[in-house]
C-alpha cells in the first residue's frame, strides 16, 4: 500500500521552515553583530616607530584602522530587529539592508587587514616626524573575526529575504486590555422620584427627551 500524505504534516512543513530560518537568522545576526564589534575593539596590527631613545612600539586596535565593521554591525543589529516592525517591501528593503550590511563589514575587514595606515600615523605622532612609517609591521587574526561576524549578518539577511515574508511581525496595536461595549442606562421609571432624582445626578435627561 502507498502512504498517502496527511493534509495536516504538508500544512505545518512551510511553519516549520519558517521558524527554523527565524531562529538561525536571530541568531546569527546577534551573533555575528557581536562578534564584529568584541573583534573591533581587539588590537590588529603593531609595529615600532624611531625614536630618540630607540624603537618605540606601536598598536592599533580595529576602531584605530577602521571604524565601518562596528558602524556597520550596529545598522545591523537596528536592521535585525526592524524586520519584525515592517511587511512586504519594508521587510524587503530592511532585510537587503541587514544583509548589505554583513556584505560591507566583511570587505572593509578583509581590506584593512593588511593596513599600516593607522600605525603609520602613530609612527609620525611618536617621532615628530610626518614622513615616519612603522617598522616591523605585523597583524593578527582580529580582521578575520570581524569578516567572521560580518558573514553572520549577511546570511541572516539572506535568510530574511527569502523566508522572512511567513515571519510573523509586531503588531501595531498596543492594548492595555479589551474594551468592553458600555452598558445601556435604564430607562427611569416616571413614578419612582428616586430614581428621576438619581438621573439628575448622573446628568441625565430622566424624560429621555
Amino acid at each position: 500500500m502507498t502512504a498517502v500524505p496527511h493534509p495536516r504534516s504538508e500544512a505545518a512543513e512551510p511553519a516549520r521552515t519558517g521558524r527554523r530560518s527565524l531562529a538561525v537568522a536571530l541568531l546569527f545576526g546577534a551573533l555575528g553583530a557581536a562578534v564584529a564589534l568584541l573583534a573591533s575593539r581587539q588590537r590588529w596590527a603593531e609595529g615600532t616607530a624611531s625614536v630618540a631613545g630607540g624603537a618605540f612600539p606601536l598598536t592599533a586596535k580595529g576602531s584605530d584602522v577602521t571604524g565601518v565593521p562596528a558602524a556597520l554591525a550596529i545598522v545591523g543589529l537596528a536592521a535585525l530587529v526592524a524586520v519584525f516592525a515592517v511587511r512586504r517591501a519594508g521587510r524587503f528593503l530592511v532585510a537587503a539592508l541587514l544583509a548589505l550590511s554583513g556584505a560591507g563589514i566583511m570587505a572593509a575587514a578583509l581590506i584593512s587587514a593588511s593596513d599600516s595606515t593607522a600605525l603609520d600615523e602613530k609612527a609620525a605622532q611618536a617621532s615628530g616626524d610626518t614622513t615616519a612609517t612603522v617598522a616591523a609591521l605585523s597583524h593578527t587574526g582580529w580582521p578575520y573575526v570581524a569578516a567572521v561576524g560580518g558573514l553572520l549578518i549577511l546570511i541572516a539577511g539572506l535568510l530574511a529575504l527569502r523566508f522572512g515574508s511567513g515571519w510573523p511581525a509586531m503588531s501595531g496595536r498596543y492594548e492595555r486590555g479589551t474594551d468592553r461595549p458600555r452598558k445601556t442606562a435604564r430607562p427611569v421609571d416616571p413614578e419612582r422620584p428616586e430614581e428621576i432624582w438619581k438621573a439628575l445626578d448622573r446628568g441625565e435627561d430622566p424624560t429621555g427627551a
